[in-house]
């Protein structure tokens, strides 16, 4: 079995000092970090996401699978960096100004990462300034709004209404989600996607990114 088959079963068992210990065993093999990093942690990753998705496993499996795919990561990073890779693509996430709920907002942001975007996690009870100052200053492509909170969705609007007097609408998308949020709601204000759960934002950000 290749080491990087190894890497991408122990990361979806979660088992983060494997992960780190066969990710340094891979790169001194003189294995490639950017093949590390999508054929083993990636790789990993994207099933840890489908079966999420399909309600094959829960939010702790994939907490302690992002978990070990971060210490991998961390190993490969400055090697990455050193080799000019970049990410696929920039994003920034919140939740919204009046809400404190961050754990849809944390799984997103893994699973984010997980596709190999770079994520700018602005944390909770953010203002739809930070939002749009953020994009404009980190050059991001995607901003996410999330709310848990029926009361703070309204600041959604605001997102969409502030990175249009920013200028910035046409070139920044805007993502939506969280338990109070519909399909409908993201057409009345305007807003770019909504999507029901983790793995489908980061597919849909992905494909912004392109």
């Amino acid at each position: 079995m290749s080491i990087l088959v190894e890497i991408c079963e122990n990361l979806q068992k979660g088992k983060a000092k494997i992960v780190k210990e066969l990710v340094t065993q891979a790169v001194e093999q003189g294995i490639n970090p950017e093949q590390i990093l999508n054929e083993g942690l990636l790789a990993g990753m994207n099933i840890v996401g489908e079966k999420f998705k399909n309600n094959e496993i829960y939010v702790p499996e994939v907490l302690v699978a992002a978990r070990a795919m971060n210490m991998g990561v961390q190993i490969i990073k400055p090697l990455l960096a050193a080799e000019g890779v970049k990410a696929t693509g920039k994003v920034c996430i919140g939740t919204v100004q009046g809400d404190l709920h961050d754990i849809g907002k944390n799984l997103v942001k893994m699973m984010m990462e997980g596709k190999g975007l770079e994520v700018v996690d602005l944390g909770t009870d953010v203002s739809p300034e930070t939002f749009v100052q953020t994009a404009i200053e980190q050059n991001c492509q995607v901003i996410c709004c999330s709310a848990l909170l029926t009361t703070t969705m309204s600041v959604m609007e605001e997102v969409v209404k502030k990175a249009e007097e920013a200028g910035i609408r046409d070139k920044v998308k805007i993502m939506i989600g969280g338990a109070p949020v519909s399909e409908e709601y993201c057409k009345k204000i305007g807003a770019d996607v909504y999507t029901v759960d983790a793995a489908s934002a980061a597919d849909a950000a992905v494909e912004f990114c392109k």
